[in-house]
């Protein structure tokens, strides 16, 4: 089985999402998908949706939806949170 991202808009580095395509990865970005400027609750839904792994640098956020998530019986494709490099 092939892990398939959405890279949400926190984490759409172009070199980013280059070297993954370039490595074989099946994503989409926030933009390929008309997502830009939406609640981070809205890219999770999207991605599931979508059966698609969320990737994301907003810790945060998405550590706390998918808490709810899981608080309310439901389920999702996964959530990847990774540090910022600046």
């Amino acid at each position: 089985m092939k892990i398939r991202l959405y890279v949400d808009e926190d984490a759409m580095d172009a070199d980013l999402v280059d070297a993954l395509r370039t490595r074989g990865v099946d994503l989409q970005t926030a933009s390929e998908a008309g997502m830009i400027e939406r609640e981070d609750h809205e890219h999770l839904a999207y991605a599931t949706a979508q059966g698609r792994v969320v990737y994301s640098f907003n810790r945060g956020h998405f550590c706390r939806l998918h808490a709810e998530v899981l608080a309310r019986g439901e389920s999702h494709a996964g959530v990847v949170v990774c540090r910022q490099q600046l």
